[in-house]
């Protein structure tokens, strides 16, 4: 089943996904062709077989995205002969998230800020000796974040990431990846707090933590820059 006279459109934006952050990516995607038109009010999607294809993911991925969206007012869920999943014939108001004018563009220069600087303290951290402070402070962080509810997840998440600048041992590094992490938590502060990316995050947090311990620069770049494209692709996702 292809979207009516719009194949190449969609064929554009439904198009596979990375592996590195599937489930973000999904939604990603997903967002854009809502936003855009492609898929209208009150349209019908694909079905899950043919989405799952389209996008290179597994149907328990493509349904995690999908209950997601169905939770955030995207879509909604049609049982029946002529049942399926629909795009909502009114669409959430981007308000009190409505983004200011110059949101792309202020989007853009805030998630290249950051990926500059946090895998650049990422691959520093994992170059020095770290003391055993250094150690139990990121091992400590990393535990905070894994164990944090809801309500203070982003503070966590925050913490963490400001322990990897802490690791490089550069107070003015430090103080640049605090300024830019205010900055994000600004937007993400506008985007739902989406449970499946938080778990694949702590998953990524892991990865990187760990590639800073056992000394491996350039794992720990790879890993932080993966993990940045993840909450990248959900900010375009909702705010572009």
């Amino acid at each position: 089943m292809s979207l009516p006279s719009e194949d190449r459109l969609s064929d554009a934006l439904l198009r596979p996904v990375r592996t590195g952050n599937a489930f973000e990516e999904t939604m990603e995607r997903m967002l854009q062709a809502i936003r855009l038109g492609v898929i209208g009010p009150g349209g019908r999607l694909p079905p899950e077989r043919e989405l799952s294809a389209r996008l290179r993911v597994s149907r328990v991925t493509l349904r995690e995205a999908l209950r997601v969206l169905q939770e955030s007012g995207y879509v909604e869920s049609r049982r029946g002969r002529y049942g399926g999943t629909f795009v909502s014939a009114v669409l959430p108001a981007r308000a009190p998230a409505d983004p200011p004018t110059g949101v792309a563009a202020e989007l853009e220069d805030a998630l290249t800020l950051r990926w500059a600087l946090e895998t650049g303290a990422a691959e520093a951290a994992a170059g020095r000796a770290l003391s055993g402070e250094d150690r139990r402070q990121l091992c400590a962080r990393l535990d905070d974040c894994a164990a944090a509810g809801p309500g203070e997840y982003r503070r966590k998440d925050s913490r963490l990431h400001l322990a990897v600048a802490e690791a490089t041992a550069s107070p003015s590094l430090t103080s640049a990846v605090a300024d830019a992490r205010t900055r994000l938590n600004a937007l993400l502060d506008t985007i739902p707090l989406i449970t499946p990316n938080i778990e694949h995050s702590e998953l990524q947090h892991r990865a990187i933590v760990d590639a800073i311990l056992r000394g491996d620069p350039p794992g720990a770049r790879a890993a932080m820059a993966e993990h940045l494209e993840g909450t990248a692709s959900l900010l375009r996702g909702f705010l572009s």
